[in-house]
């Protein structure tokens, strides 16, 4: 059960009004037509009208809420309209948020897979070196810690020991698993595997490749530090800086009340802090997905 970011409502009552709703989520997929397929990725097991139908629930009583509130906070200046503006405003920003946070899991989901496919694949290929049979090695890996990739191996283990094929497992694998890397290692040894083709002598130049892909992952990676180095040194270092001396020269010329300047003191470290998650999130979303967490 997918929790919907940003809801007061719990998942199983939100899931159970959503179905009162499927009209407005089916109204709903014609804007975000990719939707259905996010959720693919994310191995999210619900219909894009049925997230879209909790997406709007959550976020119209997020709106009761956020009206509520600075209904009370404007009422006093008679700016009542400006809050619920306000509140819509937040209400829609947060439902597009809503709506792509499916997105957000399934490219969490392909980093992870990125990430264990080496080590995995070196697993299989010595346990295939010591003459351990396919699906044995199969089952140890599904059995390790890969994280996701171990969770897809032992879907794929347990259809085989449902009586389908072994080709016919690995090829729904590949088929329904989002990251390419580990699609296309998938593809490379069904085929070997339909042309009678030594597994292990394939997967050793999988292993290559993917050695030779990491390290120009890693070479641009560090090719897109230094203009994200200068951005945070501009924007978090430099202009704060010279906010703090031209306000000093100011206040030496214009008398300003304290709560102004403590106002914006407080405003420009919570401006640095800003940037700092920002640069944190740049960081870590630009890290090559071939490296291990």
């Amino acid at each position: 059960m997918i929790t919907i970011p940003f809801s007061f409502i719990p998942p199983k009552i939100l899931e159970r009004l959503s179905k009162h709703f499927l009209n407005w989520g089916a109204f709903l997929e014609k804007l975000f037509p990719f939707l259905q397929q996010e959720l693919g990725k994310a191995n999210i097991k619900i219909s894009a009208k049925q997230y879209l139908a909790m997406s709007f629930i959550a976020t119209f009583f997020l709106f009761l809420f956020l009206g509520f509130c600075l209904t009370i906070i404007f009422i006093e200046s008679g700016k009542v309209l400006g809050g619920i503006f306000i509140a819509l405003f937040l209400s829609l920003f947060v439902f597009f948020m809503q709506s792509n946070y499916p997105k957000i899991l399934a490219n969490r989901r392909i980093k992870k897979l990125d990430a264990d496919l080496l080590g995995a694949l070196r697993a299989i290929m010595i346990q295939l070196n010591s003459g351990v049979p396919l699906f044995e090695t199969l089952v140890i890996t599904s059995k390790q810690d890969f994280g996701e990739l171990s969770k897809e191996i032992k879907i794929a283990v347990d259809e085989i020991s449902g009586g389908v094929p072994q080709i016919d497992a690995l090829e729904r694998m590949a088929l329904r698993n989002p990251s390419p890397y580990f699609r296309r290692a998938l593809w490379q040894i069904i085929n070997a595997m339909k042309e009678g083709s030594l597994i292990n002598k394939v997967i050793e130049n999988i292993i290559i490749n993917l050695n030779k892909e990491q390290i120009v992952q890693i070479e641009k990676y560090g090719s897109q530090l230094s203009p994200v180095a200068m951005f945070y040194m501009m924007a978090a270092v430099i202009m704060p800086a010279l906010g703090i001396i031209f306000l000093v020269v100011i206040v030496s010329f214009i008398e300003l009340d304290e709560i102004v300047v403590k106002g914006i003191f407080w405003g420009l470290l919570g401006f640095v802090m800003f940037i700092q998650f920002i640069f944190m999130g740049i960081i870590k979303s630009k890290r090559p997905s071939l490296l291990e967490e």
